[in-house]
Formats: structure tokens, sequence, C-alpha cells
């Protein structure tokens, strides 16, 4: 409760002290919640809160895909590499990885040294460089579909909190410009706009941070699995060619 701008009590001049009554008003606070925030925002305000659902969604989306992707196909390069050197004959190892290389990572890396036959640029020059090139080529077109999703958690997590921020000045913005044409401004006036505000940059910090630690855990797991695929393909390489180190 609130009393009114008046005296309680008063005394007119060359009188008697005399009591007034003030009108009391009661003021309820006004509940706030998403349909609240979302009745009150303008265009700028649900534009905001629209381009970090979608963030979060789309980050969350390609977090439990890229989770579960790269944990099987990090269970899957090992055994694949082991079956195929536990074979005996050429044939029989890309049948026996084939079983365990539910991903495709391994099997295009076998299936790349299949040449082409003469007649070809792609056919010509030695054969260590022919092997060379289609190796470098089926392991970068494999490292490109295992980092899929990773541009879009480093595009969230470095814009997330600034589209938060917009948000937020613009929140502050219209809250200042609607006491300044009232001409009146008390805390309770100014504590429930500036707080409403300020939630939009807590959502933008919300949205960021996972991206940004999916992006840097899913990243070392891919680089992990990067560097046993480039040391199949070399020992496959040297394999094919006669080599030995």
């Amino acid at each position: 409760r609130q009393f009114a701008g008046c005296p309680i009590f008063s005394r007119p001049k060359n009188g008697p002290l005399r009591h007034v009554r003030c009108a009391v008003l009661e003021i309820k606070p006004q509940p706030m919640n998403l349909l609240t925030f979302w009745a009150e925002g303008d265009w700028v305000t649900r534009f905001v809160a629209v381009a970090l659902l979608a963030m979060s969604v789309s980050t969350w989306v390609v977090i439990f895909w890229k989770l579960n992707l790269l944990r099987r196909v990090k269970s899957d390069v090992p055994q694949s590499t082991a079956a195929f050197w536990q074979a005996a004959q050429f044939d029989e190892a890309h049948a026996r990885v084939a079983q365990f290389d539910r991903d495709q990572s391994v099997t295009p890396l076998l299936e790349a040294t299949l040449l082409p036959l003469g007649g070809t640029l792609a056919a010509a020059g030695e054969r260590e460089h022919q092997l060379t090139r289609v190796l470098r080529d089926s392991l970068q077109a494999t490292v490109n579909r295992l980092q899929w999703g990773q541009l879009l958690l480093a595009t969230v997590g470095a814009i997330s909190p600034f589209v938060g921020l917009l948000g937020t000045v613009w929140g502050i913005f219209n809250a200042l410009s609607g006491m300044a044409e009232v001409g009146q401004i008390t805390l309770d006036r100014v504590a429930g706009p500036v707080g409403e505000a300020l939630v939009m940059t807590a959502a933008g910090l919300a949205v960021a941070i996972p991206a940004v630690l999916a992006y840097n855990v899913l990243g070392r797991t891919v680089a992990q699995i990067e560097i046993e695929l480039e040391g199949f393909a070399q020992d496959l390489m040297n394999l094919l060619t006669g080599r030995h180190n």
C-alpha cells in the first residue's frame, strides 16, 4: 500500500489542527511471465527472442547429433583398422572393415586406392603420387563430414551474446522513453522494465555458453579421429607401394 500525496494533518490559518483523511492506493505488482513479455514487447524484442530461440534449438540439435556421430566413429575407427591388419588379403580386409565401419570413415580410404584405368590424367604419374592424391582427397572429405556443424556452433557462440545485448539495450531505451513521457521516475517504474530487459542478456549468454563448450569439446574429438585416419592412410600407402619405414 502507498498513501497518496496529501498531508495527514492540516492546520488551517488561525484555526485548530484538523485530521485529513487520505486516499489509499492499492498497488498490485503485475506478474511477469513469457506470455506477458511477448505481449508487451515490440517487434524488435520479439525478433530478438525468436532469434535466440532459433539459435538455441539449432545448437542443441547439432550438439546431440554430433555427440552420437563422433561417439560411434571414435569407437569404429580403431576396430576397423585392427580388422584390416588382421586380414590375409586386401579384398578380405575390405569386407571385414565394412562390418565395423558404420559411418563410412575408413572404407572410403580403401575404396580410394582402386585407381582409375589409363587414359585419364588421374591415372598419370607414379603410383605413389596417385595414392597420395586420392587418399588425401578421401581423408579430407571424411574430415569435412565430421566437422559439419562446427561453423554453426562457432557462429552462435560468437553472436548470441550480442543479440541478447541488443534486446537489453532496446528494452532499456523503451523503458526510459515511456517513463519520460509519464514525467515521473520512481524505483518501481525503473526496476520492472529494466529487469525485463536484462533477461535478454541472460538469454544470450545461456545460448552462447553451451555452443562454445560444445565447439571446443567436439572439435578436439574430431582432431583425434583425424590423427588416427591420417596414420592409417599413411600406413596404407606404404603397404600398397611396397615401402617399409
